[in-house]
């Protein structure tokens, strides 16, 4: 019934593929059968120090300590037997800087992508180096988000730490090395590094010299399918796993959730709705634009064009955090989450929220605008609107931002004429209709909420085998569950919204400058 694959020397017939998400909130495992059925699923959650303004750092022994915990709970509770797994995918969070010592331990907490401390050193890379000449070979802006201001920020800052780094570890890369004790880099995540040469896939030694950068301080670019190692005694004892588990460099967790999403040829699009927001097109040519993001897709030589927003299904959680105790109350009287309620609350409100609009810069933005400074902000508030109107205003300002994103990638003649849309804020019907309408784009959903780990397992499985190419495997476990069609009235209404939203941002760009001045962010 199960494809025999070959792991080593030893012909094995595994029914399972284990898939880890290390992501921004939390970790998610999800165990899925080789038709991509979910067997069994587990998630936890860690901390994120937001303890200075610009900071956001993660204790990566933290990931380890609730990985293990989530791995103790598919083996003990949910009773799967580690012996049927073949084989295991990792993937991460992008832009990481953990420094690690000889023995892989992590000198300090890692500055995560959110983390946007690295103003002064980005500052300098541009004027020194030249941010024409950066981009041009690096594919991506220059911007505190980057791997590369920040370790110019630790040597400059923790020099005493920066003296004892071994290796700079990507949060993907940091598990797998838990898993295995195998040192790597994988290609989806190189694009952190300036110095990285996006056409070629190589460092160049030369950019990463003026930067005063050892390419020591790297270790061994991988293919993200590649099998690095398999799972170690020691591993074994702190996860329940059993030695000898083949494991993959894994990679970047917008591209493992395009892979997921079956985004496997040119032209192919997935759309963002986890915790940040964000659109990946597929191109087979390193296609470069200043204001967006490009990166190595995790099949090898082919690329993905990237808008990566800080604006997604985090806005949502954040009302519900603050202020969504009524819709959490309601929910547990009708026994519907408090997403649900939100999104029933929206549907009665017409496009456009009533002339309230929403900038969703929750913590900067990234692209096309790259503005640390930028924030939220609610534009129209008046006596008559409701809650409803405030979360139909949330979910349309990360639609505008959306649209931003993918005009922006028309100017390098990147066109996209449909969306497979994935992420938690894919569940909801009304958010995605209301991102079909503002984009004018046709909207499809497969299995949402596992994509990401469904990427990372079928990275496991075409890495040992298990299927024989990524569009067999994309073939046999990505199936459309919904489609969402634009409704044209609709888009010719958010189109003026649309509109007076690019503005907004324009007019309130020096604001927002002078606001962090105030505040001393």
């Amino acid at each position: 019934m199960f494809r025999a694959n070959k792991v080593g020397d030893q012909k094995v017939s595994k029914r399972l593929l284990l898939g880890i998400d290390s992501g921004t909130s939390g970790c998610k495992l999800t165990v899925f059968d080789l038709e991509g059925r979910v067997v069994a699923a587990a998630a936890g959650n860690y901390h994120t120090d937001y303890s200075k303004a610009g900071y956001a750092e993660q204790d990566a022994l933290a990931w380890w300590k609730t990985i293990c915990q989530e791995l103790h709970n598919l083996t003990r509770v949910q009773k799967i037997d580690p012996r049927d797994i073949a084989a295991i995918g990792v993937d991460g969070i992008s832009w990481v800087c953990l420094p690690v010592d000889q023995n892989g331990v992590p000198l300090r907490k890692a500055l995560i992508w959110l983390d946007r401390r690295a103003e002064k050193q980005a500052a300098w890379l541009r004027e020194n180096l030249g941010e024409r000449e950066l981009v041009s070979l690096s594919g991506n802006p220059v911007d505190p988000a980057y791997i590369t201001p920040k370790i110019l920020w630790l040597r400059e800052n923790e020099p005493e730490i920066y003296a004892q780094t071994r290796k700079f570890l990507q949060s993907n890369a940091y598990i797998v090395y838990k898993l295995t004790g195998e040192l790597t880099q994988d290609y989806s995540q190189a694009y952190g590094f300036h110095f990285f040469d996006m056409a070629k896939g190589v460092w160049n030694e030369k950019m990463a010299e003026a930067m005063g950068i050892s390419l020591d301080l790297l270790a061994p670019l991988c293919h993200c399918h590649e099998v690095v190692g398999t799972v170690s005694g020691k591993a074994a004892a702190e996860t329940g796993l059993v030695a000898g588990i083949p494991v993959v460099a894994g990679g970047l967790d917008a591209a493992c959730c395009a892979l997921g999403a079956g985004v496997v040829r040119p032209g192919q699009t997935q759309e963002q709705g986890g915790q940040a927001g964000g659109m990946s097109i597929l191109v087979d040519q390193p296609l470069i634009h200043p204001k967006l993001i490009l990166g190595y897709h995790v099949l090898p030589d082919l690329w993905l064009l990237q808008g990566g927003t800080v604006g997604g299904g985090g806005t949502l959680n954040w009302f519900n955090k603050e202020f969504g105790h009524y819709e959490q109350q309601t929910g547990k009287a009708v026994q519907k989450n408090a997403f649900e309620i939100m999104s029933e609350a929206a549907a009665a409100i017409p496009p456009g929220a009533g002339g309230l609009i929403f900038l969703p810069y929750m913590a900067g933005e990234r692209s096309p605008i790259w503005n640390s400074k930028a924030r939220g902000v609610f534009f129209g508030l008046s006596y008559d609107k409701t809650r409803a109107h405030l979360i139909r205003a949330m979910m349309e300002g990360v639609g505008f931002s959306l649209l931003h994103n993918l005009k922006t990638a028309e100017e390098v003649n990147a066109y996209v004429t449909e969306l497979i849309s994935v992420g938690g804020a894919a569940n909801s019907r009304v958010w995605t209709q209301i991102k079909a309408d503002i984009t004018g784009k046709t909207i499809h959903v497969p299995m949402s909420d596992q994509a990401t780990t469904l990427g990372a397992a079928l990275l496991a499985g075409v890495g040992t085998g298990v299927y024989p190419s990524f569009e067999a495997a994309v073939q046999k476990t990505v199936h459309i569950q919904r489609t969402h069609h634009p409704l044209l009235a609709h888009h010719a209404t958010y189109e003026r919204f649309y509109q007076l939203y690019l503005e907004l941002y324009q007019k309130l760009r020096d604001s927002f400058d002078k606001l962090a001045r105030i505040t001393d962010q």
